[in-house]
């Protein structure tokens, strides 16, 4: 039991947090570079990403792994966003912080998931049995440039002069 939870319903709640805040996360991203504030959109990936991080140190373990070096900087991350989005309100340099942090919380969701993807399909299994080989280092580096180019481009789209509430 897990936080009261038989660990297969604390491992589906992991996992439907996870995808509300990789979706959603996507959707505040489409906002970032529309210049459109999206703020129901906003505090639900927020909310859910921190969740997902926090739910993650729920899981049995006897040493700190890689997942949980992920979720630490995770949430040292979302802190940095809930700061700058909710406490500094985008003000001043706090914006960019918000958009890169937000980006970066976003990305580590989905890198998560690629290792997932990697680890439990079949498929991709049989092609990167270690996560060592060509297809998943491809695979996480091509989706590192996506999101250094949407954070770059977030940045420069997420001007004051632009913004509005949608």
């Amino acid at each position: 039991m897990i936080w009261g939870m038989t660990t297969s319903t604390f491992t589906l709640v992991h996992v439907a947090l996870s995808l509300v805040g990789i979706l959603t996360g996507f959707v505040v991203v489409v906002g970032l570079l529309t210049g459109k504030r999206l703020e129901g959109w906003t505090a639900v990936f927020l909310a859910s990403t921190v969740a997902t991080s926090v739910t993650g140190f729920g899981f049995p373990f006897h040493k700190f792994l890689p997942p949980h070096y992920v979720g630490v900087i995770s949430l040292v991350v979302l802190a940095l966003a809930l700061i700058a989005r909710y406490a500094f309100h985008l003000s001043g340099a706090w914006r960019w912080i918000y958009v890169v942090s937000a980006v970066i919380a976003l990305y580590l969701n989905v890198f998560v998931a690629v290792v997932q993807a990697f680890q439990k399909v079949p498929a991709l299994k049989a092609i990167a049995p270690k996560q060592t080989e060509p297809p998943f280092l491809i695979a996480q580096l091509a989706v590192l440039v996506l999101f250094v180019v949407l954070a770059i481009v977030a940045t420069i789209r997420f001007a004051p002069a632009r913004l509005r509430t949608a």
